[in-house]
Order: C-alpha cells, then sequence, then structure tokens
C-alpha cells in the first residue's frame, strides 16, 4: 500500500466540505430553531415570568436575557456565514476573514447563583445556547485550523508516539 502525499489543496476541500455534511445541516437547523424560540420566549412567556420575579432575580433575568440575545445572534451569525460556504455564495477564505467580526467567547453566562433564580424555561435556553456554543466552537477550530497544524508527514502516530516517549523518560 502506498501512501498519498497530503497538501493543502486536499485539505482545504475537506474543510469546505464540513458545511455541506449532515452534521453541519443538523447543527445550523437546531441553531436557527433555539434562536426562534428564545425570541418567542423572551416576547411571550419569558415577559410574564420576569414581571413576578423579586429585583434581583428581575435584574438577573435582563442581564441574562440580553447575554442569552447576544450569544445566540453571534452563534447565528457564524452559522449564516458558513451555510453561504455551502451553497458556494463565498469561498472558505472569504468565510474566514468574516468571521473576525463574529465573537464565539460573547456573553458567556454570569454566576451560577444568580442563573438558579431565573425562571427554569430562561436557565434551559441558556444551557441550550453554552452547548450549541461549544459546538459551534469545535466545528470553528476545525474548519479554520491553519493547514500547517493539520498536515503530518510519514506516519500520524510518531508525534504522539515521540510525546509519550518524552513523558516517561524523564
Amino acid at each position: 500500500m502506498t501512501e498519498q502525499p497530503q497538501d493543502e489543496t486536499a485539505l482545504v476541500v475537506l474543510r469546505e466540505r464540513i458545511t455541506s455534511s449532515a452534521a453541519f445541516g443538523n447543527l445550523f437547523r437546531d441553531g436557527m430553531d433555539l434562536v426562534e424560540e428564545t425570541a418567542a420566549y423572551l416576547d411571550g412567556a419569558g415577559r410574564l415570568e420576569a414581571k413576578v420575579l423579586e429585583r434581583s432575580a428581575s435584574l438577573a433575568y435582563a442581564t441574562e436575557s440580553m447575554r442569552l440575545t447576544t450569544r445566540l445572534m453571534q452563534l447565528a451569525s457564524w452559522l449564516l456565514l458558513h451555510r453561504a460556504v455551502k451553497e458556494g455564495e463565498m469561498t472558505l477564505t472569504q468565510a474566514n476573514r468574516e468571521k473576525t467580526k463574529v465573537k464565539l467567547t460573547a456573553a458567556d453566562p454570569g454566576a451560577e447563583d444568580m442563573i438558579a433564580k431565573l425562571p427554569p424555561s430562561l436557565q434551559e435556553l441558556i444551557a441550550r445556547s453554552m452547548a450549541l456554543q461549544a459546538k459551534v466552537r469545535r466545528l470553528d477550530t476545525t474548519i479554520h485550523a491553519p493547514p500547517s497544524d493539520q498536515i503530518s508527514i510519514g506516519n500520524p502516530l510518531v508525534p504522539q508516539m515521540n510525546m509519550l516517549k518524552a513523558a516517561f523518560e524523564r
């Protein structure tokens, strides 16, 4: 069995195909559904729930709902940008330039004790948005890692074996 040489072009094509995968499609759908569900909650049941909260919980509700909205808008921007790659409306290189405007670390939730004072529905939306953010961050790292980080020459296990060897030689 002969080993095929790897080149950056093959890796770029593979990265672009990630957005065409069923996993990306599911992530996109789940993300957009969460945006819609959150908007409906905050405009409906959430308003009613917020009115009956005590003062400190009401302030936490306002703060966390803004953080949640900000986080979801950043995630939706990332998802839409990469759907454009999937649809052929832009290249991965263009998306990489544009994604610098998207903050995947934006609006992490506040302290757990304040989150615990919030209505369960809002707590669930926050938790789901954080799970979505974690998935998008992992996918972003995979798609946008510099090609040289993913190219291995020869056996891909050699660097791992060398690290293990070095760890046990100490």
